[in-house]
């Protein structure tokens, strides 16, 4: 698969674009006409720029507004468009898109239309281009992509065909599927772009919530089987419009981009599910290595200079320490088959945070091979002599996730921190899922990433509200529901008073029995607001006595037509806090009702520690 970008996705100058697309692997470029026109550089000094970064120029655009016009109109457009294959020959890129007019046209005929077209394919065979015709979904006339393709049909020249992008056929619901019936030498462009399902007019959709495949709702990997089976072979580029990724540093929207790319030719060769057939396709369509879900989620590494806090915190949950490693500046606390690794934070990251996961998986080596063919970099480890081998490598927020090998007994690795210190309360049984802060700028490349390293499942993302604003969750989980990570975008603009909802939740068979041994031992809940059980006992008909309970232990309760779930959670320390959750039934959610009330009584709590509120 050929791979380019638009350098629309990525923010900075036009060079800067350039070293990002070439650094990230991508074989070629979309060249974005406002990029160009404040770039200092000549059209020819691009050209070069781009050969000595080992790029292809494979597209100048857009052009705008042309067909379906009055004769005036037509002139001085067929004019413009000789004027811009005249830069096309100095920057040496061979085609041109051409979006479906949304201004000007004065007619839908598609003869109209097409003998026009005809007139542009005239003037640009004396410039030696192409022109790549493109339905625009908010076009006056020509809408879709089987319009495009029969006005390209009329027109009957070689130097008319086809654009198809994949936002615009998808947004509009429109079937891909007769995408098999275009010559595959008429289609001279392929755009991808994935997107959030919304229900928003489509041209505001399409300008700032675009997203890489692999990070949104649309199904490409159906939509690239038709395109391989008509034997096109040309570029596969991305034009993503996307307020985050221009705001980003280019290199790493740069390499989330040849992640998505990489993702999706595997999912166009599993939906073409064997080799391509049809026309003689000729597009390349690789698997990634396949890797079974993980056996268990055998650490979560917290990192903070509060270490003191936590083992407090740890201990009053029922956790047995195991002391340091014999070699690392690390310890180890254990309950059940949930292991928590304290370390010293990073350099100038003093607040306690979520570093990292180690997973069981049937063959590491396979896990970290797919991992490199995402384009995740590894993680260097030193090893002490006789250290379980781990492999792993970093998610776009700076986390890690460590490989070990390994199915239900606990990783040799334990035995590096000593024997546990007393006796285990067989109260906690695993990790049951992680709720991970994202930047803004590294949100949806998370999502992709566990998507695509790890070959998690994504659910519908939700909003939460929050007293600093809406809160968006994304939901990602292995097929077999060991691992489960929710993924918090921080609201814009919240500034210092956003809450950072970084926290472990630790499954128990009996949460309110854990709940009473930890008061035991000192522990006090994140405090729930009576109203919040006032209005539990109004939504669900529940048991008096378990109400009390609940109430008593500032235990959280939810319940769907599966089952029931009771979970509290502990006071935050810095941008840290644990949860505990019992699943009654087949209950497979997160408790997302009780979500906003958890962020409004850490937010209370916050403040009044500041001693903002009396």
């Amino acid at each position: 698969m050929r791979t380019s970008i638009a350098t629309v996705c990525l923010s900075g100058t036009l060079d800067e674009k350039l070293v990002a697309a070439s650094t990230a692997g991508f074989d070629g470029v979309e060249i974005f006409e406002p990029d160009l026109i404040a770039s200092p550089r000549s059209p020819e000094e691009i050209r070069d720029r781009a050969s000595e970064l080992g790029l292809t120029l494979d597209l100048y655009q857009p052009f705008r507004d042309f067909e379906g016009v009055g004769p005036e109109l037509l002139e001085q457009n067929l004019r413009r468009a000789a004027a811009k294959f005249a830069l096309m020959n100095r920057l040496g890129i061979d085609t041109m898109l051409l979006c479906s007019n949304v201004a000007t046209a004065r007619s839908g005929d598609e003869q109209l239309a097409a003998a026009q077209l005809r007139q542009l394919g005239d003037v640009a065979d004396r410039f030696g281009v192409r022109v790549a015709y493109e339905a625009l979904a908010w076009g006056r006339f020509v809408d879709s992509y089987e319009a495009a393709a029969r006005v390209v049909r009329l027109a009957d020249h070689p130097r008319i065909g086809l654009c198809l992008d994949s936002f615009h056929i998808l947004s509009r619901g429109h079937n891909p599927e007769a995408i098999e019936t275009i010559p595959a030498e008429k289609i001279f462009f392929v755009q991808m772009a994935d997107a959030p399902l919304l229900s928003l007019d489509v041209l505001s959709w399409s300008r700032h919530h675009r997203l890489f495949p692999g990070e949104g709702g649309f199904d490409l990997g159906t939509f690239m089987a038709h395109l391989v089976r008509t034997g096109y072979d040309g570029p596969v580029s991305l034009e993503i419009f996307n307020d985050t990724f221009r705001q980003a540093h280019p290199l790493a929207t740069a390499i989330d981009a040849r992640r998505s790319l990489r993702w999706l030719e595997h999912e166009t060769a599993a939906a073409l599910g064997a080799p391509a057939g049809g026309r003689a396709a000729r597009m390349s369509t690789a698997s990634l290595p396949a890797v079974d879900p993980p056996a268990d989620v055998n650490y979560v590494e917290l990192r903070t200079g509060e270490v003191g806090e936590l083992r407090r915190l740890l201990a009053q949950l029922g956790f047995r320490p195991h002391g340091e490693h014999r070699t690392k500046p690390v310890e180890l606390w254990t309950h059940g088959a949930a292991r928590v690794v304290l370390g010293a934070p990073e350099s100038g990251r003093a607040q306690p945070t979520v570093a990292g996961i180690g997973l069981s998986v049937g063959d590491p080596s396979l896990a970290l091979r797919r991992a490199r063919e995402l384009f995740a970099p590894e993680v260097p480890r030193a090893e002490g002599e006789g250290d379980e081998p781990l492999v792993g490598v970093s998610a776009p927020d700076g986390s890690e996730v460590f490989f070990g090998a390994g199915r239900g007994a606990a990783p040799r690795w334990v035995g590096e921190f000593g024997a546990p210190d007393g006796d285990d309360a067989g109260m906690i049984e695993r990790v049951d899922h992680l709720n991970l802060a994202q930047p803004w700028q590294h949100f949806d490349a998370a999502v992709l990433f566990f998507h695509s390293v790890l070959d998690l499942r994504t659910e519908a993302s939700v909003e939460v509200a929050a007293p600093v604003g809406l809160v968006r969750s994304q939901v990602l989980h292995s097929p077999n529901d060991v691992l489960r990570i929710a993924l918090n975008l921080v609201p814009s603009g919240a500034g210092d008073d956003a809450i950072l909802p970084q926290h472990i939740a630790f499954a128990t068979p009996d949460v309110l029995e854990l709940a009473r041994a930890a008061r035991a031992r000192g522990f006090r809940p994140l405090d729930i607001p009576s109203n919040y059980y006032d209005d539990i006992e109004a939504r669900y008909q529940i048991d008096p006595a378990l109400l009390d309970d609940l109430r008593e232990l500032n235990v959280m309760y939810d319940r769907d037509e599966a089952g029931e779930f009771l979970h509290f959670y502990t006071h935050p320390i810095g941008t840290v806090f644990l949860e505990v959750v019992e699943r009654r039934g087949a209950y497979a959610g997160y408790g997302a009702l009780n979500a906003p009330v958890r962020l409004a009584a850490q937010y209370q709590h916050r403040r009044a520690g500041e001693g903002v509120l009396a």
